[in-house]
């Protein structure tokens, strides 16, 4: 969010077991236009705030799992994962803990 601020959509960890190597793509709004399509035929937006991520955070780490409840974290005992909003992701730090989960932003 630093760097790119409010034209950041989406930010994407790969990994590559073989390198052992992690790669952060991101995408961004390059441009922006108005288009004869109504908004209202668009449909709901989802915003980035509202995007639900799995994050990895072990159980020693009392503090940190405190700290993602009070930020409204739901347990995901299935995935061993804490599901959060983007954007407390984000405010706690956690971009790294982010785990890809097809199950996550229910």
């Amino acid at each position: 969010m630093e760097k790119y601020g409010n034209r950041l959509v989406c930010v994407r960890y790969r990994y590559d077991e073989k390198t052992g190597k992690r790669y952060t793509t991101v995408e961004v709004i390059e441009g922006e236009a108005t288009t004869a399509v109504a908004a209202r035929e668009c449909g709901p937006v989802q915003t980035n705030q509202s995007v639900r991520l799995g994050v990895r955070i072990e159980y020693w780490e009392s503090e940190l799992r405190e700290q993602a409840k009070a930020k409204g974290a739901i347990w995901r005992p299935r995935q061993k994962l804490w599901e959060m909003r983007y954007d407390d992701v984000i405010e706690l730090g956690l971009e790294s803990r982010v785990v890809k989960s097809e199950t996550a932003g229910r």
